[in-house]
């Protein structure tokens, strides 16, 4: 056997695993989904053949509707602050302290993304209870009374939103960090020739050069938040009433409670679909915000 052989088979061995894995955990689920999105089935009986009639009952379903809209609402909202907390936090770290501090803080604001997101959200959901929670006990030091964190359907999407932010905007945190890195220091020296300080120097030299990074940070934001599912199903079971029902939590509970998996896997397909139209959009309207040394 010629080395180039050997090689290729060897290489084949090591990708083997992986491709396995991916085949039976990806890609035959993808599969499975979208036969099963034609069918009615609820694991007991044998499955039936309805065509698209999951996909038209969902057009007249309102909590399907509600959960769309409040997942949407929950993107805009949670991105915006992700990213923005994320880059206002990597600029400051980037800015002169002493080496040491600078891996402290990248340390620290990484930390809540390697922890589970249901033990962080039943933690969440003590500090944010009505009666005992350390929240309101902190408000009403200050004279303010106890405010309904998880009871109330204003703000249960706001509490739903900041834990989720809390334990998500490291990622996108470090990214700024490497495209900040990368900058080169005589940018921002001719930039200073120029009279550029504060918000024109940020907003002239320092965001462009770093669009990329920003493009991709959305991207990925986007679609971990379209799929949000831990921190509203355990602060708040979608509740109360349907105000924190996301996309996510409808297909679990039409496959895992009521044994709708024909519905379930409909609503993954729309939901599958909106996320790749969604990032298409992304990269469409990168030709023009994002700009490439």
């Amino acid at each position: 056997m010629s080395i180039d052989r050997r090689s290729a088979l060897l290489s084949w061995l090591f990708l083997a695993p992986t491709m396995i894995g991916v085949g039976i955990f990806v890609v035959l689920p993808i599969i499975g989904s979208l036969v099963l999105a034609f069918f009615r089935w609820d694991i007991i009986t044998s499955p039936q053949f309805v065509g698209l009639q999951n996909f038209t009952e969902l057009a007249t379903d309102s909590t399907v509707g509600i959960s769309f809209v409040n997942t949407a609402v929950f993107v805009a909202l949670a991105v915006i602050a992700q990213l923005a907390i994320a880059m206002l936090l990597a600029v400051l770290v980037q800015s002169r302290m002493p080496p040491w501090l600078r891996v402290f803080f990248r340390s620290t604001f990484f930390f809540p993304l390697v922890l589970s997101a249901a033990s962080v959200s039943i933690l969440m959901r003590y500090l944010f209870n009505e009666s005992y929670g350390v929240i309101n006990w902190a408000l009403s030091l200050v004279g303010i009374p106890a405010v309904p964190w998880l009871t109330s359907p204003q703000w249960a999407m706001v509490v739903v939103i900041a834990v989720y932010v809390w334990q998500n905007f490291g990622f996108s945190f470090l990214l700024f960090i490497g495209g900040l890195g990368a900058i080169p220091p005589e940018v921002y020296e001719a930039g200073a020739i120029d009279g550029a300080t504060g918000w024109r120097k940020f907003s002239n030299l320092t965001l462009p050069l770093v669009s990329p990074t920003v493009l991709v940070a959305s991207v990925m934001a986007i679609i971990s938040s379209l799929q949000v599912f831990d921190q509203p199903y355990v602060l708040t079971r979608g509740g109360p009433g349907d105000s924190t029902r996301t996309v996510v939590m409808v297909i679990y509970e039409s496959a895992f409670r009521q044994l709708e998996f024909g519905r379930a896997s409909a609503i993954g397909l729309v939901l599958m679909v909106l996320i790749m139209l969604v990032t298409a959009l992304q990269f469409r309207l990168a030709r023009r915000f994002v700009f490439y040394q």
